[in-house]
């Protein structure tokens, strides 16, 4: 996942939440309606979800801003930043955590305090996802998933201490990149404990990427979805169908073949689409990139 922040504990492709009350009133003031955005009746879809978790509306302006957090552009309703940012005020604030692999950075700690965390090959060796230089956790065990709840839970309590309103925890599909040493069901099963864990923090939590587990995601639990590049490989669609909508989608510049345009004419009346640089940059650096349909 592009544009990750350089310091320890935080792919593409602390202490429980103050008050519900609080968290239904930041959502009102991003454009929530309580009736139809914040509360439902999820007895039907899954033990793990919860009701009272403030959803996102469907199609609202929406930022990627996990790089770094900037005043967000007007007309802008939702924004995801970094667990270790500030949330913006008055928006609906998606919180971005690493739960499935090391943060950049962060791999001497997780060495020094949690060495058996790592996956590690048939030698020993870790397994790194090359792509962003981060060695993938190990979700292997029910042991390590409980151990790695307490430590990413601690972080999703953080992100409802803060302000935000919903966590997004990202790379969901390590297994793809685990040499067979993890599984779907592995990833699947840690899923639902930090769904669990936000939903007791009254966050709602995100599907982040990974169509494979998309059937899977009420009883996962997760309540809306943030993709990237859902456009290029035609996923958004499955998206959309799966949560009425409530996707965040970032396309970014000079990736793929299918234009900011394309993708907008074809599905920027069902969901949130954000054209971002890859390294997510904020407002006034060179390279930043941010369009809307």
């Amino acid at each position: 996942m592009p544009g990750r922040l350089l310091f320890p504990p935080r792919r593409r492709e602390r202490v429980a939440a103050a008050g519900l009350a609080s968290v239904l009133g930041a959502a009102m003031l991003a454009g929530c309606s309580v009736a139809d955005e914040t509360t439902r009746s999820r007895g039907s879809e899954s033990p793990s979800q919860t009701a009272g978790v403030p959803l996102p509306s469907a199609g609202m302006a929406f930022d990627y801003q996990i790089g770094e957090g900037y005043a967000p552009p007007d007309g802008v309703r939702a924004v995801s930043r970094d667990r270790e940012d500030a949330p913006a005020a008055g928006l609906y604030n998606v919180c971005y955590v690493n739960a499935f692999q090391t943060q950049p950075g962060a791999l001497e700690w997780w060495q020094d305090t949690h060495p058996d965390l790592l996956l590690r090959d048939d030698d020993g060796e870790l397994i790194i996802d090359e792509g962003w230089d981060e060695a993938l956790l190990d979700t292997s065990t029910a042991a390590r998933r409980t151990q790695l709840t307490e430590i990413v839970g601690d972080w999703i309590d953080g992100c409802a201490e803060s302000g935000f309103q919903a966590v997004e925890p990202d790379n969901l599909d390590s297994f793809e990149r685990s040499q067979g040493k993890l599984t779907q069901d592995h990833n699947a099963a840690f899923a639902t404990a930090l769904a669990e864990r936000a939903h007791e923090d009254g966050l709602a939590i995100g599907q982040k990427n990974t169509t494979d587990l998309l059937g899977r995601h009420r009883a996962i639990g997760f309540d809306f979805a943030v993709t990237e590049e859902c456009a290029q490989f035609d996923e958004c669609d499955a998206y959309a169908d799966a949560y009425a909508g409530r996707v965040f989608a970032i396309e970014y510049e000079g990736e793929g073949d299918v234009s900011f345009e394309e993708s907008c004419a074809t599905w920027g009346d069902r969901i949130s689409l954000v054209l971002r640089d890859l390294d997510v940059l904020p407002a006034g650096a060179k390279g930043h990139v941010y369009r809307t349909c």
